[in-house]
């Protein structure tokens, strides 16, 4: 996605990460220091490096990422959305749970939840079909 991250262990608490920011001069911090927008591009990061260490006869073809978006910049979110239509290239199933209207214009397979009466939902989109 971006080299401006780099996750270390905190030597101090082994169960803990660090980053270490190299757009400020090697900065090490908490990630409990981290913007929403920051740690969310770090999480997604460490899913996907995760997702591709996997070993064995193991495969993750799917991610569903709850929302997130909201706390991006600009150029994160753009950073984010090329990262994520480059695993929809790989064939990967990308799920994106968002109240961002730049993922509406960006996003071309979607599938809306539609508040209805009564406290119930209506889903709507391609192949969505009502069952009795």
């Amino acid at each position: 996605m971006t080299d401006r991250y780099l996750l270390v262990r905190d030597e101090q608490q082994p169960l803990e990460l660090n980053v270490i920011d190299s757009w400020q001069a090697g900065e090490v911090r908490s990630t409990k220091n981290l913007s929403g927008g920051e740690s969310f591009v770090v999480s997604l990061a460490l899913a996907l490096g995760l997702s591709e260490m996997v070993g064995g006869n193991v495969r993750v073809d799917s991610l569903f990422l709850d929302e997130g978006f909201g706390a991006l910049d600009e150029d994160a979110l753009e950073t984010a959305l090329e990262t994520l239509a480059g695993l929809h290239r790989k064939n990967k199933l990308i799920g994106v749970i968002s109240h961002v209207a730049a993922l509406k214009e960006r996003i071309a397979c979607q599938l809306e939840v539609v508040p209805g009466t009564g406290g119930q939902s209506v889903v709507q989109g391609a192949g969505v079909r009502r069952v009795a």
